[in-house]
């Protein structure tokens, strides 16, 4: 978990073509982390699909309910949850197949990561997607 090699492929370190988050918990307030956080990672190329049942579009994306309702495969799950959740985002993640999970600074459940890697999964935790990537702009 958080292999510094695996943070620069997440991002698409060295550089790729732009990468699609599915950001788990997207807010519309733009005062939230989970607001700026994904507008940031847009303004810098990426493709963000917002997982918010609560709301209809966010960002200028149509939100999607669930993580299975979403039209395209992500590169990445972003998530903005609290820890108690992060177990049925891994759920959905290995039922689906995705393969890249990155839970955002100050949301840990030690537990989940574990059950995320046994399933194939590479695991960022407690680390914020946007600090990363401007880390690695600067690398």
């Amino acid at each position: 978990m958080n292999e510094p090699e695996v943070i620069r492929a997440m991002l698409g370190h060295p550089p790729a073509e732009p990468r699609t988050i599915a950001v788990v918990g997207l807010s519309e307030n733009p005062d939230k982390p989970s607001h700026y956080v994904p507008a940031y990672m847009q303004q810098h190329g990426y493709r963000i699909l917002p997982v918010n049942p609560m709301v209809e579009s966010v960002l200028g994306e149509r939100a999607y309910p669930s993580l299975a309702d979403l039209p395209a495969r992500p590169d990445v799950v972003n998530v903005f949850r609290l820890p108690k959740f992060i177990p049925a985002i891994v759920d959905q993640m290995l039922d689906l197949g995705f393969k890249n999970l990155w839970v955002q600074q100050g949301i840990i459940n030690n537990e989940a990561a574990a059950v995320a890697e046994a399933g194939g999964i590479w695991v960022v935790m407690d680390r914020c997607i946007m600090v990363e990537h401007r880390f690695a702009q600067l690398s």
